[in-house]
């Protein structure tokens, strides 16, 4: 690596370092609004995601939102982002006095019936509003929950994500580790908490419709899912007026066996992308627009 991109990640940790001791002794409303100020700021100096976000809601959309609308979601997604980025750095101190007071929550009865099963919970979620929350709210309602993560590009910025998760009580399992984690962890009938709406090679994906268009998907959490019998729960966690939020969890995801392993794979992975979906669509200005989810095409694909 060379001096100047090492400088360059240098730079950037102490940055993260300093913003999130700033967020942690500054009062939560005046760091919600410092974090909305800096995702705006991200908006309107990254002329390569405006473009991006236009293009991608073009393409799910069309002419039904006009251009000024879909400049209008990405850039509440930016602002958004900051907000949450600003609770989730106060994890260490806040969590439990301030953060968790501030979480209403519909479904968790899904979640208890899911565990009543005793083979493990898959939380299938997305990058959806505040997903490092949801696990934490998951968590401090009495269920033992992993998150599976990719590694950050820099040891230090992934030892302090590691380190912020393990503050709430989150067991934090990467993507490299052997699959037999994760699945030593559904067979004490624990939660995992998976993101499923991101278009990455580093995990083993099919191609299953998302917004009326051919999406390369993980599948590997529903492999292991349906081998070990755990359960599939769709859960997001919205921001809502007034800084607050709301966890939403759907009902399990269920299907009749086909009788072949991977027509069931893809039907599980296609129910799970449909719920994420709906709730995207009631609330656009809450995903990453920015992000290519069609960046891998399907041979034949339009």
């Amino acid at each position: 690596m060379s001096l100047l991109k090492k400088t360059k990640r240098t730079a950037v940790y102490l940055l993260i370092r300093f913003v999130a001791w700033l967020f942690n002794v500054v009062p939560r409303r005046l760091a919600v609004y410092v974090g909305g100020w800096l995702g705006l700021a991200a908006w309107r100096l990254s002329g390569k995601d405006r473009h991006k976000a236009v293009r991608h809601l073009g393409l799910v959309y069309g002419d039904l939102i006009s251009h000024r609308d879909k400049l209008r979601i990405g850039r509440q997604f930016f602002i958004n982002s900051g907000k949450n980025i600003a609770d989730v750095l106060r994890f260490k101190r806040h969590f439990a006095s301030e953060i968790k007071p501030l979480i209403d929550a519909e479904g968790m009865e899904h979640f208890d019936a899911a565990r009543r099963r005793g083979k493990g919970v898959f939380g299938v979620t997305g990058h959806i509003g505040n997903f490092e929350l949801l696990a934490a709210f998951i968590q401090s309602a009495g269920y033992e929950v992993a998150v599976i993560g990719r590694e950050l590009y820099d040891s230090r910025l992934d030892r302090l994500l590691t380190e912020n998760r393990e503050s709430v009580g989150l067991t934090n399992i990467a993507t490299t580790d052997s699959p037999k984690r994760v699945v030593g962890w559904l067979k004490q009938g624990k939660v995992i908490g998976v993101l499923i709406d991101t278009d990455s090679h580093r995990v083993r994906g099919e191609f299953i419709p998302a917004f009326g268009r051919w999406s390369y998907t993980p599948v590997g959490q529903t492999i292991l899912g349906l081998k070990t019998g755990a359960a599939f729960l769709p859960s997001v966690c919205l921001r809502m007026p007034g800084d607050r939020y709301r966890v939403v969890v759907k009902p399990m995801i269920e299907i009749e066996p086909s009788g072949d392993f991977d027509t069931d794979v893809y039907n599980v992975t296609l129910k799970c992308t449909q719920a994420l979906e709906e709730i995207i669509r009631a609330h656009p200005d809450q995903w990453p627009w920015q992000h290519n989810r069609w960046r891998t095409r399907r041979t034949g694909s339009a």
